[in-house]
């Protein structure tokens, strides 16, 4: 293959738009063009991005190497299929597939096409994510929450797999150990499907992940906290910063800002130390599809493989069940 990977997207609507500014901007990329079922959308695209609009989902599979598939998550198994049987590389947005069966038959399919695929859960590419990724061991209670203001784009599936999706991907990257048991509520309030919904997991090693999303809120939030021995580490998704608070001898260490703890008379006095790492900002979307060029041409191991969204969609139809039942 050359050096530069003949890419085409399929879906230019709010994100494929972001998709085609940073496709053009990644020299390791070659945008041939688009196809979009909206014409109206299609022809604002080509004509504001200067890219080649195609007739046919066929006929721009046909002329690249990889495919950007940003479309409605109903549409990911037929766009996915249909590159993957042709031959070409794809990069699939979260989540991966509407239904389990589509994400296990993709799984076939790139492994018996020998393509490379990467799903988009972007938040793994997050710099506050990635700011404190590193010293993540074991945490023993995850707490996140993800609320939206309400916006048409996506309320064709379950906020589950819509918003809470993000997380459990984080979740299940962090805590290595299968789910014991899953409890989960929710409720519909505009939609035809639900809109907020709380999950808690219980995995094997005794780690627990409380998850709640909202797709009806006054103000986004996007945060996380992970608790381990010692220490509870704080990410803002958001607004991208990271906090570090952790237990320690009163006077052992002089490093960042320390908060006394009365500990009582006949305890040894300790201090909270809140500690903010250093977070590098940086494009999330364009670095993952960088990663996913990287993958391509020099065979670097691919970050959130296939395997990782069937996993956060299993999940997730398991939390959608558990609320449905209670429906």
């Amino acid at each position: 293959m050359n050096k530069q990977i003949k890419i085409g997207i399929l879906g230019v609507g709010h994100l494929g738009k972001i998709h085609v500014k940073l496709l053009k901007e990644i020299p390791e990329f070659d945008l041939v063009g688009f196809y979009d079922i909206n014409k109206e959308t299609s022809d604002y695209v080509n004509h504001t991005y200067g890219i080649k609009a195609f007739n046919s989902m066929e006929s721009l599979v046909a002329q690249v190497d990889a495919i950007d598939i940003v479309t409605p998550t109903p549409s990911h198994f037929f766009c996915a299929q249909a590159a993957i049987k042709a031959g070409k590389h794809i990069f699939i947005e979260k989540p991966v597939t509407l239904t389990l069966e589509e994400s296990e038959n993709l799984i076939k399919l790139v492994n018996e096409a020998q393509v490379t695929a990467q799903v988009g859960h972007v938040e793994r590419f997050n710099p506050a994510f990635l700011s404190i990724k590193d010293i993540l061991n074991k945490p023993q209670f995850i707490d996140t929450q993800r609320f939206a203001i309400f916006n048409t784009r996506g309320i064709d599936v379950s906020v589950v797999l819509d918003l809470m999706i993000h997380d459990l991907d984080i979740v299940l990257s962090t805590i290595k150990s299968p789910i014991k048991r899953i409890s989960a509520s929710g409720m519909s309030l505009i939609t035809d499907s639900v809109d907020i919904a709380n999950a808690r997991l219980e995995f094997l090693n005794g780690s627990v992940a409380n998850l709640t999303v909202s797709r009806i809120a006054v103000a986004n939030i996007r945060k996380a906290n992970f608790f381990q021995k010692g220490a509870l580490i704080s990410v803002d998704f958001l607004n991208k910063t990271s906090e570090i608070f952790s237990i320690d001898e009163a006077g052992r260490s002089a490093a960042a800002k320390r908060v006394p703890l009365d500990m009582g008379t006949d305890k040894e006095a300790k201090e909270i130390i809140i500690e903010k790492p250093k977070v590098i900002l940086n494009n999330a979307i364009a670095d993952e599809l960088t990663a996913f060029s990287e993958s391509i041409l020099n065979n670097a191991p691919i970050i959130v493989p296939l395997e990782d969204g069937h996993n956060a969609v299993v999940v997730a139809h398991q939390i959608i069940e558990k609320i449905n039942n209670k429906l």
